[in-house]
């Protein structure tokens, strides 16, 4: 009997992390080394979909738009997301086929650009909130606020540039990845949360602006493919109690309720687990079996409930 269908989240960071500098052989080398979970997973027989982040990569695009934009007419972020999702969707493809047919599994892998699903009037859309791209440095920082372009200090000395980031509600292309997936192959979708849309009265579908929150689309995406499990693959090992303090205490088993009291409290901060957790106990509620939270190399121990954090309906 198949183990069932299982969401994984990989972020842009596992493929392009922030210490090194982000050229396409050491995004490819990052991507060959994050896929060894994603081979074990495959191999157990689950049905795949496979959701990426794109912060650092959208980023650059933006910035490479900016030095050429006296020659080269730029691209709207919309669009960058959608040409990211394209190209670092053909890197974790073809390195994927390679590390299958390394390991002897006989999948297919497929790359598909999704359009995610949003309202035009969501209010986060005119107040930019998620960081994207790498560190800026001073001079950067400086033209990038002479020019009203909204950024923000991570942490002491570390600067991001914002993009709006608008809910996800639903993922356009969703029938046709439940038929990949259904029929045994490992579908990449959803690449950097997808390229956001909007239905317009009179044109229809309509690009937006704007980057989503890659783990909540994952979570949809979960749902309306009738995922058992989302996986979500970060670069901390689990969820913790007072994260980064002395007293830090990772949290193995979080209930339902638990992971809703963790929620509505300051503890998680705004910082990128809160997302996460987010996304795993909005999975959950609408029908999941579990979500997981996990550090990279973990995945599969992870998924047997040997690491991680394991979110579930259940009290803990």
């Amino acid at each position: 009997m198949k183990p069932g269908t299982i969401v994984v989240a990989l972020g842009g960071n596992a493929v392009a992390p922030p210490e090194e500098r982000p050229t396409i052989a050491n995004q490819f080398r990052h991507t060959r080394a994050s896929l060894a979970p994603i081979v074990d997973v495959a191999r157990d027989g689950w049905g795949i979909a496979l959701v990426h982040g794109n912060g650092p990569q959208v980023g650059d695009e933006l910035a490479r738009n900016e030095i050429s934009a006296d020659q080269i007419e730029p691209l709207p972020l919309g669009v960058l997301v959608a040409a990211t999702a394209g190209w670092m969707g053909y890197m974790i493809q073809q390195s994927l086929q390679n590390a299958l047919a390394g390991a002897g599994v006989e999948r297919q892998v497929v790359t598909l650009i999704t359009q995610t699903m949003c309202d035009a009037n969501d209010p986060n859309l005119r107040q930019p909130t998620k960081p994207i791209g790498h560190a800026l440095d001073p001079v950067r920082v400086a033209r990038l606020q002479a020019r009203g372009v909204p950024v923000r200090e991570e942490r002491p000395g570390r600067w991001r540039r914002l993009a709006p980031s608008p809910k996800p509600t639903a993922v356009v292309e969703r029938d046709m990845i439940r038929h990949l997936v259904a029929a045994g192959h490992i579908v990449v979708a959803c690449g950097g949360g997808g390229p956001p849309v909007y239905d317009d009265p009179a044109l229809r579908l309509e690009g937006i602006d704007a980057v989503v929150d890659k783990d909540r689309v994952a979570a949809i995406l979960g749902r309306e493919i009738a995922a058992d499990v989302l996986l979500i693959l970060t670069n901390v090992d689990a969820v913790y109690h007072g994260y980064g303090t002395k007293h830090q205490r990772a949290i193995r088993r979080l209930g339902l309720a638990s992971a809703d009291h963790l929620l509505a409290g300051t503890e998680l901060g705004t910082g990128s687990m809160r997302p996460k957790v987010e996304a795993a106990a909005d999975f959950v509620r609408s029908g999941g079996e579990r979500a997981v939270i996990a550090e990279l190399s973990q995945g599969l121990a992870a998924l047997r409930g040997e690491a991680g954090t394991t979110i579930t309906t259940e009290p803990a």
